[in-house]
């Protein structure tokens, strides 16, 4: 019996780890899109080029860094079927080795939630560069503060408030800190070229294909299941609530951008995401109606903030990704501490408190990651296209082909 349970829950943790791997189609699918039809080749060559960097630095490094764990033993060790002084170093089944593979869909998640903000202008190299060592050294460094309690910072935020910080699939630990993370990039990149008039007037870019949007946007919410649901990485802890509240606020998201967006496509598939990406600090946590509303505030938040930043702000954020994941993943870590308690409704278990003080550390920590890693390229290798380059196109200029090659050829 111990045997089946244990490979249940590697069977568990991979099917998980699967559905995680597929949101990545999501954010391709999203971008492309959204940008103009001359980047739509470098969105899709990106997401999957972050995949492979991110794959690299969190087996050699990152994983390390957030939770002790190294890969140098042989593939017997690694499968839990060999001990080493005696004692099992890894448990049976491959199970560490498919809750690696599920933690690190979690951690590229962090370029891919960038990409976005960034599309259009940045070079190419020195992005890889910056996901090496966000997925290496600064993403890790926060994972394992709060879930592997690294530091003791949450042994002190549980005396002060009576309970940890708590984020159970990461509105705080990926979305938020991969939000915030592309606010440094995006203010250090600069606005694309004509996206502002003169006199500072926002100027018209339309997405390029409502329906790959879309698709994106579904691909990401049924991935989502997985994401939610299989966080808690056995049989045992699997929880319909979690299901059910990711659900419901992924429609409360929906019908609040829609009415706060004015029927506008973009809006509402984005508000899905907003929805979801608020619900899973306290999804395990939360009654469903607190989970609706919390899903509500997110799709009207996200879309006053994409208004603000591309009007007022002039923070030209392609896909809204600070509002969506950084400002909408700060919200839901905070309302965890409202939702969740008991005396709403909730589970219990939670501190306002905490989660006040793990959601804005957490932020805070992210932005000054981004703004120091992107500006440090910035000044030393640079990040943008130059104005030839952004003109013609991210496909041309650095993959040499476009998404309609047999359009270039008839044109010729």
């Amino acid at each position: 019996m111990e045997a089946f349970q244990t490979a249940s829950d590697v069977f568990f943790v991979l099917m998980g780890a699967i559905m995680v791997l597929a949101m990545h189609a999501g954010f391709a699918f999203l971008e492309v899109g959204t940008v103009r039809k001359k980047n739509q080749v470098n969105a899709l060559v990106k997401i999957l080029v972050d995949f492979a960097v991110s794959t690299i630095a969190y087996f050699f490094i990152g994983y390390a860094v957030a939770y002790g764990v190294t890969f140098f033993s042989n593939a017997n060790v690694l499968r839990g079927a060999e001990l080493v002084n005696g004692q099992h170093a890894f448990a049976s089944s491959g199970f560490d080795l498919v809750k690696f593979f599920f933690l690190l869909t979690f951690a590229a998640a962090i370029p891919a939630i960038i990409s976005g903000g960034i599309a259009e202008r940045a070079k190419f190299w020195p992005q890889l560069i910056a996901t090496a060592v966000l997925v290496g050294v600064f993403y890790p460094l926060f994972e394992g503060i709060v879930w592997n309690g690294n530091f003791g910072i949450q042994d002190a935020i549980t005396h002060i408030f009576g309970a940890p910080f708590h984020d159970f699939a990461g509105s705080i630990v990926v979305h938020a800190v991969g939000g915030w993370i592309a606010l440094g990039a995006v203010v250090h990149l600069g606005v694309r070229k004509g996206r502002y008039t003169k006199t500072g007037g926002l100027v018209g870019i339309p997405p390029s294909n409502i329906p790959f949007l879309a698709l994106g946007s579904w691909v990401l919410c049924v991935g989502w299941f997985g994401f939610n649901v299989m966080s808690a990485q056995s049989v045992s802890g699997i929880t319909g609530l979690v299901a059910v509240n990711s659900l419901m606020a992924m429609v409360g998201g929906i019908l609040t951008a829609l009415i706060a967006g004015r029927n506008d496509p973009g809006f509402v598939h984005n508000g899905a995401l907003a929805g979801l990406v608020a619900v899973c600090a306290g999804s395990d946590v939360m009654h469903p109606i607190g989970a609706l509303i919390t899903g509500g505030l997110a799709g009207f938040l996200f879309v006053w903030a994409f208004e603000k930043c591309q009007v007022k702000w002039k923070i030209d954020d392609v896909l809204g990704v600070w509002p969506l994941h950084g400002m909408c993943g700060l919200m839901g870590g905070i309302a965890c501490g409202v939702f969740g308690l008991s005396a709403l409704g909730g589970v219990g278990g939670v501190s306002f408190g905490a989660q006040l003080v793990g959601s804005v550390g957490g932020a805070a920590y992210a932005a000054i990651a981004g703004f120091v890693v992107y500006g440090v390229l910035k000044n030393t290798i640079g990040i943008r296209l130059d104005s030839e380059a952004e003109y013609y196109g991210a496909d041309l200029s650095i993959h040499k082909i476009t998404a309609y090659p047999e359009d270039d050829v008839k044109a010729s």
